[in-house]
């Protein structure tokens, strides 16, 4: 993981024996479960493994593990949330292997997305300590995230996208769904507050809660000197009025050019509460978790993950 991607220090992994825990719904893990263990066989490492077989069964097989050196994941975003979750605050360490639609976490990590090769990766990279970013929506349980939550066009992307578009075009169905959502200029006001001293009020198409710094294997970057192990977590807020502002942002966070834009915020801090006009869907790495007004705060190096070798 390279520094500008925000990546946190790490050190080199020693790995004998493993827990794989498979989500059989995901889009490709039950597929892909041979190839995993194949890979861990061919390594030498000892595979023990476990398929979930409803909602939050991921946490509970994480917790209920046998001694290990590192529990992996085959699945969505979710189920490697679980597990994380589970297991924050531990010296366990966590491997995500991509198996479902976005792969978002398996992405922004920097892990192959071809199943054997991110068990390789894995098992000779590095172990990184992460902060976690955990978020409260009105009326739910708090819930962890390791990369992002938001409000407006990515919440969006998660609601609306049809499951056969996911089932056919994969990570570009949300990318569908987005543009359509860019197209419409669906904006809505939001207020907030952060660490509770400072307030913003904007009309807003997306409010971002980033841990990291970028996403798409350091293809798209939402801010400048984000990183994931600093004990902040950061605010990314848009603001399009028109496609061509929303063109011209989108352009220059390719490009990585942080200038000064009138439709752009960018904020670190601790703690931050997030209330919008009317009220919107919010997401957790791909997760819907209820509506706002939400608060999300840090928790520094709370998460200990397996991560390519920098």
């Amino acid at each position: 993981m390279s520094a500008e991607r925000g990546a946190p220090r790490a050190e080199r992994s020693l790995i004998r024996s493993v827990l794989l825990i498979v989500n059989p719904a995901a889009r490709q893990a039950a597929a892909r479960e041979a190839d995993a263990c194949e890979a861990f066989v061919r390594a030498g490492v000892a595979c023990t493994v476990a398929r979930t077989a409803r909602a939050g069964h991921a946490a509970e097989l994480a917790v209920a593990r046998e001694a290990v050196d590192a529990v992996f994941t085959l699945g969505g975003d979710g189920t490697a949330m679980e597990v994380v979750g589970a297991l924050a605050h531990g010296d366990t360490p966590v491997g995500i292997l991509p198996g479902g639609t976005g792969n978002l976490m398996a992405r922004t990590l920097g892990v192959p997305l071809g199943v054997r090769d991110a068990v390789a990766s894995l098992l000779h990279g590095d172990v990184a300590r992460i902060d976690l970013g955990v978020v409260e929506a009105e009326g739910q349980a708090p819930r962890r995230f390791a990369f992002a939550a938001g409000v407006g066009i990515d919440a969006r992307m998660i609601e609306e996208t049809p499951a056969r578009w996911k089932r056919r075009l994969g990570v570009l169905a949300y990318a569908l769904t987005a543009a359509r959502a860019l197209i419409a200029r669906d904006r809505f006001t939001v207020r907030i507050v952060i660490d509770g001293v400072e307030e913003l009020r904007r009309d807003a198409a997306a409010v971002m809660i980033v841990n990291f710094g970028a996403v798409l294997g350091d293809l798209f970057h939402f801010g400048p000197g984000i990183r994931a192990d600093d004990g902040r977590l950061d605010l990314c807020l848009f603001s399009p009025e028109s496609v061509g502002d929303a063109v011209r942002v989108s352009w220059r966070l390719l490009r990585k050019d942080f200038r000064d834009d009138r439709c752009v915020v960018y904020r670190a801090a601790r703690e931050f509460r997030i209330e919008t006009v009317p009220q919107r869907a919010a997401q957790a790495d791909g997760e819907l978790l209820g509506r706002t007004p939400l608060v999300a705060r840090v928790e520094p190096l709370a998460a200990t993950l397996l991560v390519p070798a920098s």
